[in-house]
């Protein structure tokens, strides 16, 4: 640990059974070792509490503990995770150990943080998590039975219920599964239910010690947990971050979509410095392909999550498992070798720059641009029976218009409908097909004042519970952009219309873009057409409009369209509203800056994500090459996967 330069450790994530062999029968003499091992080397500990991975001799004892599937079967003990959010006898479990860690361990000096849990997430169907739904949904709808039938029109199909004890949980295969509203609502039940069990774990660590700080790792855009709920909960946010290969080495758009998560830790965390919590040196032994990482790729993916604000680099796992689920997956220390292994190399190398970079710490990021991720919206999208069947490709369009800021060097934060539009010039808001109660007025407010706002096609078809508007598709902002939407059309792949921006657009993009998928039929009210459909059945109906509103503009791209229209069409938005690049002199393609401000410096992380080499110019301002030491006077030269980081003079 001293040779790579490892400062912290964390233990104990899912090690009930090492803790509790036997009911009531603790011992902790092996921990006791290691936090004096750690301690007395100078370095500092992060404890988990062990609830992600129930001990079998409580499964056998207590079975309403393990989670029930929708097919109603309880599941037996195994993997992990495999527990009731509701059931009272694994609470009291979980906080009966918890006590137990925090006694011991408490105000031990070198306990800097609580790991709470791990990876939150999956449903469970039991019956008790049944009676809980129908408790949660009594007062989500104050008593009135009423109007939890209005609110998920339950007069169709004859669905209306007249006791809450006929409310099952929704997704049973052989049961309810035609419902999206409460469909819709049990996500939102089980979100609260774990935020409620991860309360009650963090009142049994507090209870002996209040001081200590308490966090959990998330899972990006995971979406069995709405992280906005969770997060005022966390005293400092972080995620696990695993940038995926596929079916194929990770490309540029990988290592976006790596960033964009890495954004949206940042943004649950108020801007401030959040932890990464686990990555893989090496490889992980669940992605389809246990793809290498190529030399300089591992300082490429923990610098990236430094210049998206992460003051952390933490892996899973130091010394490689001899067995079990993840005895492939990689770690610092591999299974029969030692300190002079390419991945442990890797990592010395990893602790070597972020000792270099300790003024890094602390420093923050402000963004301009802001892009709007709903969970609400994501689950009522996933759950809608139309426009198409399956994947509507939301997260995917969301990463379609961040990629060219992301490409820019253009600081962006990720935000839901219930975040603060003000403090943002640009906020993208595509496909927000749930509009909540209060945010088209926000939008309205926030356009007026002076922001410029831009959505899409699928947007405002729905309210909070799935139901349609009464005034039809779009309808709660059709006065803020002056159009009417009618109908959306959905095609198939091999119906190819167009949207033709004319020469002379006021964005600077001109020609004809193909439609990817989705094209909407709308009508002008009060708003200019900047772009329209070309031949087709609907040709030289508007497709793209903006609207003067205020100080600000409202902006509509009624098409799907790809990163031929994104690009310039967002870059020219961006340049329109003069919104400051992170580096002033321009950069190749696959190259992204990074800016992070402290108190006393600002800092550049220029990064290569292309896999063949990139020169740019020396910025504007004097700066020095903290990695190197060398002061910039000549351009830079970033070899595939390579990084600088300027501080500016």
């Amino acid at each position: 640990m001293d040779e790579v330069r490892m400062n912290s450790t964390t233990l104990g994530v899912f090690a009930w059974t090492e803790l509790e062999r036997e009911e009531g029968k603790y011992r902790f003499d092996w921990l006791d070792d290691v936090f004096e091992l750690i301690n007395s080397n100078g370095k500092r500990i992060i404890l988990a509490t062990p609830s992600a991975a129930p001990p079998a001799w409580m499964s056998r004892a207590y079975p309403e503990i393990l989670r029930t599937g929708p097919d109603r079967v309880r599941r037996l003990h195994g993997n992990r995770v495999n527990f009731c959010w509701t059931s009272p006898v694994y609470r009291e479990k979980v906080r009966s150990i918890n006590e137990q860690l925090a006694k011991r361990y408490g105000h031990h000096p070198a306990l800097m943080l609580w790991h709470v849990s791990n990876e939150y997430g999956g449903e469970c169907f039991c019956e008790l998590c049944a009676q809980a739904f129908r408790e949660w949904l009594k007062a989500r709808f104050e008593g009135n039975l009423e109007a939890m039938n209005q609110a998920h029109w339950t007069r169709f199909w004859s669905h209306r219920y007249t006791d809450w004890s006929q409310i099952d949980i929704p997704g049973n295969p052989y049961g309810e599964t035609a419902n999206q509203g409460l469909s819709l609502e049990f996500k939102r039940f089980t979100t609260d239910q774990i935020v409620a069990f991860y309360r009650a774990e963090v009142g049994a660590l507090r209870k002996h010690n209040a001081s200590v700080p308490v966090t959990t790792n998330l899972m990006g855009f995971y979406g069995g947990l709405d992280p906005w709920k969770l997060a005022p909960y966390l005293d400092v946010v972080g995620w696990d971050s695993y940038p995926q290969f596929r079916d194929q080495p990770i490309d540029v758009r990988g290592w976006a979509k790596a960033a964009l998560t890495h954004d949206l830790t940042r943004s649950l965390g108020g801007g401030k410095p959040w932890l990464l919590m686990e990555c893989s040196p090496s490889s992980s032994n669940w992605y389809p392909v246990m793809n290498l990482k190529p030399p300089g790729m591992h300082l490429f993916e923990t610098l990236q999550a430094v210049a998206h604000g992460s003051d952390s680099v933490l892996y899973f796992q130091w010394r490689q498992s001899r067995g079990g689920q993840e005895k492939f997956h990689g770690a610092v220390v591999a299974t029969g070798q030692d300190n002079t292994s390419r991945v442990f190399s890797d990592v010395s190398q990893t602790g070597s720059a972020l000792d270099s970079l300790s003024a890094v710490a602390g420093s923050t990021t402000t963004s301009d641009v802001a892009i709007l991720y709903d969970w609400d919206n994501a689950w009522a999208i996933d759950g809608a029976c139309g426009p198409v069947q399956g994947n509507k490709r939301y997260f995917e369009t969301i990463l379609d218009q961040y990629v060219p800021f992301w490409e820019a060097g253009i600081s962006v934060d990720v935000i839901s409908q219930e975040c603060e539009f003000g403090q943002y010039r640009l906020v993208l808001a595509p496909m927000l097909y749930l509009l909540r109660d209060g945010t088209a007025e926000r939008m309205r407010q926030f356009v007026e004042g002076g922001g410029v706002l831009l959505t899409t096609y699928m947007t405002a078809w729905a309210d909070e519970h799935d139901l349609t508007f009464a005034g039809g598709i779009f309808s709660p902002l059709a006065e803020l952009f002056g159009i009417r939407v009618e109908e959306l059309d959905a095609l198939y792949p091999e119906q190819k219309p167009c949207v033709v921006l004319p020469r002379g657009s006021h964005f600077g993009v001109e020609g004809a873009f193909e439609v990817l998928g989705f094209a909407e039929r709308i009508h002008v009210l009060d708003a200019e057409v900047v772009g329209s459909y070309g031949k087709f059945w609907y040709g030289e109906e508007p497709a793209i409009t903006r609207r003067f509103v205020g100080k600000g503009e409202a902006i509509y791209v009624g098409a799907r369209l790809g990163h031929d229209f994104n690009e310039p069409f967002l870059n020219s938005l961006a340049a329109s509203l003069n919104l400051r690049r992170n580096y002033d002199a321009p950069t190749p393609a696959g190259v992204t800056v990074q800016r992070r401000v402290g108190r006393e410096s600002e800092f550049l992380f220029l990064m290569n994500a292309a896999d063949k080499q990139a020169h740019l110019a020396p910025p504007e301002r004097p700066a020095v090459e903290i990695l190197s030491g060398k002061p910039v006077s000549h351009g830079i030269t970033l070899p595939p996967y390579g990084v600088a980081v300027l501080r500016l003079e």
